[in-house]
């Protein structure tokens, strides 16, 4: 993103949340936002703290760092602070411990010489808009989800819609008030609000959070008006002022593409270079996401039986998974698609991959991280939401027909042979309609990022409203 705007040094606490899907934007805005001139501290764990390796690197001067250690939770293993490491339902534990870090954090504002002006934090760590406050500043939220989600997640827990049978899993419900009307069977919503029970110590803690976060200052979005400008829009309503900074799609630079996340590793895309324009299938579900073995074998056997090229990210187990009952990879597979395709255990650099020539369609969760790296770089998705705000992005990428539906559900286990044809037909000339619009897509989604964007304009919006703090 081009510089337009330069502030006069504000300084601001970054905070995000220890999950990868929701640091690595956070640490992308970070950036746009040491380029403009903006002191930063980022609130980190040790563990976590070799993330921002990068990042320090390249603004030595600008970013410091506060290290401070997770408060225990009996949820969370003493040696784990990312949730990447901890199955699905460690979201709500990670939440809770670190809201032990309020009287840490306001102890250091207040020994501090030149204390921030700002906060900018996840939208799970809602508790800090009341830190903000007792300490006399503002605080942003960030939301490393889109503008339609970030609507529902909004709407959910400021009118908590429900069922009327409690035991219907299938029944619908209606958010009538955001934009297209739309619409989900209650197995879809959060599990972090279908979770919610009225009393519960923990509910409560995350209820007032999202409450909190809607109450906050102002909101950053991981997002950009020509994608979601109905959403935008919606929000600025709901919420009552237009302090709403759609700022994406929130990209490392140029430089660091094929290490976002981890280590850089050229293979495969050395691999990739050996294939033609557009043939390869990409397959990943995310940071967070393992497979049963059920579900393994019906990709496996989908993309075997398709015949074409294929790059498959698999995640492996962690603690909570039951052992043997995730993420094998079927017996011989290997074997039999030597050459044709490529596995990689463990992290990707997807950027990069989805950004190769040779990559035409993308098998994924609809993480909306791996949303905004996919339309920018104009791949089709394939589309299997699983959880969380997954169903919502879903809903978007087909409402923008730049999607085509595979599947959905953390436990369905779809047809291989639908699989397969669906794979062929992905990097095939039959999907010349959806990828007109993906190209159409990836063109504006540059153009915001470009000189005179969209979001650059929220960009120098927003930093210009770090410096309206000292005039407050």
């Amino acid at each position: 993103m081009p510089i337009t705007g330069i502030n006069n040094g504000d300084h601001i606490l970054v905070f995000p949340y220890p999950a990868q899907g929701h640091m690595l934007s956070l640490l992308d805005l970070t950036h746009q936002l040491a380029i403009r001139g903006v002191q930063i501290t980022i609130l980190i764990t040790p563990k976590n703290l070799p993330t921002l390796t990068p990042l320090l690197s390249a603004h030595p001067t600008t970013i410091t760092t506060l290290v401070l250690p997770l408060p225990p939770h009996p949820g969370i293993p003493s040696d784990i602070e990312n949730v990447k490491d901890l199955p699905g339902g460690g979201f709500r534990a990670m939440m809770v411990a670190l809201g032990d870090l309020y009287n840490p954090i306001k102890n250091w504002f207040q020994n501090h010489h030149n204390p921030p002006v700002a906060i900018v934090s996840d939208f799970f760590l809602g508790w800090t808009h009341r830190l903000a406050v007792e300490l006399g500043v503002r605080r942003y939220c960030f939301s490393p989800s889109g503008a339609l989600a970030l609507s529902i997640i909004f709407y959910m827990w400021r009118y908590q819609p429900k069922r009327v049978d409690t035991q219907n899993e299938n029944e619908v419900i209606k958010f009538t008030k955001i934009p297209n009307l739309p619409e989900y069977p209650w197995w879809q919503l959060s599990p972090i609000y279908r979770s919610y029970s009225e009393g519960d110590e923990t509910s409560v803690f995350i209820k007032d959070g999202f409450l909190d976060d809607i109450a906050s200052w102002g909101v950053v979005i991981n997002s950009f008006t020509e994608l979601e400008g109905v959403y935008v829009e919606y929000l600025k309503m709901e919420l009552g002022h237009d302090r709403v900074f759609a700022v994406g799609p929130l990209l490392p630079p140029d430089s660091k593409i094929t290490e976002r996340g981890g280590p850089s590793s050229n293979d495969v895309l050395s691999w990739l270079d050996t294939c033609d324009d557009h043939t390869v299938v990409y397959v990943c579900f995310g940071s967070q996401l393992v497979l049963t073995n059920k579900q393994m074998e019906a990709i496996a056997f989908g993309l075997e039986k398709s015949g074409v090229r294929f790059v498959w990210s698999v995640k492996e187990p962690t603690t909570g998974h039951v052992a043997g009952n995730y993420g094998k990879i079927p017996s011989g597979f290997e074997d039999r698609v030597v050459g044709r395709g490529v596995v990689i255990k463990g992290w990707a650099p997807q950027v990069a991959i989805l950004n190769h020539h040779s990559v035409g369609a993308f098998l994924t969760h609809c993480g909306w991280n791996s949303v905004m790296e996919a339309v920018v770089a104009d791949v089709l998705l394939l589309t299997w939401p699983m959880s969380a705000d997954q169903y919502s992005n879903a809903t978007l990428l087909h409402e923008l027909k730049v999607g085509m539906k595979a599947c959905e559900g953390a436990e369905t286990i779809p047809d291989s042979n639908e699989l397969a044809e669906l794979f062929r037909k992905s990097v095939s000339e039959d999907t010349r309609v959806e990828r007109e619009r993906a190209k159409e897509f990836a063109k504006v989604a540059k153009e915001a990022v470009g000189e005179n964007g969209s979001s650059i304009g929220e960009l120098d919006r927003l930093v210009a409203n770090f410096s309206l703090e000292k005039s407050c």
